[in-house]
């Protein structure tokens, strides 16, 4: 078994991508014509987007809409970078929200939560070793 992709399930899949390409700095590499799917340039996993109609089709029963939740899901996007501060203050900028500012922890890594207008959670923070 090998981890493939993640698959975030949002109401408007070219919103999403336009957002983590402004945020993250992240290129869109694929976004099917129906605007139904979409892919970004992560390295060596794939991170999509789905929208719900066609999320809802494949899972075959109701889910929790991620933006519709007043608390993040009980899951995260971890994304790497150098510079968190940074990182941080330009996903603020783009349109994210807040949720808990860069710190340092005990084991010497930098960190930082934001949520992304679908809904998302997402950790910035400095690689590890």
């Amino acid at each position: 078994m090998q981890f493939a992709y993640t698959i975030v399930y949002v109401a408007d899949v070219a919103a999403s991508l336009k957002f983590f390409e402004a945020a993250f700095g992240l290129s869109t590499r694929f976004l099917h014509e129906s605007g139904s799917y979409g892919e970004l340039e992560t390295g060596a996993t794939a991170l999509a987007f789905v929208d719900h109609a066609t999320a809802h089709d494949s899972v075959g029963q109701d889910y929790v809409v991620a933006a519709g939740s007043a608390a993040p899901l009980g899951m995260e996007i971890g994304l790497s970078t150098a510079d968190v501060d940074a990182a941080y203050a330009r996903a603020l900028q783009a349109g994210a929200s807040a949720v808990n500012p860069p710190k340092t922890k005990p084991w010497g890594q930098t960190v930082a939560y934001v949520r992304c207008p679908d809904g998302t959670l997402v950790e910035l923070c400095t690689p590890m070793g």
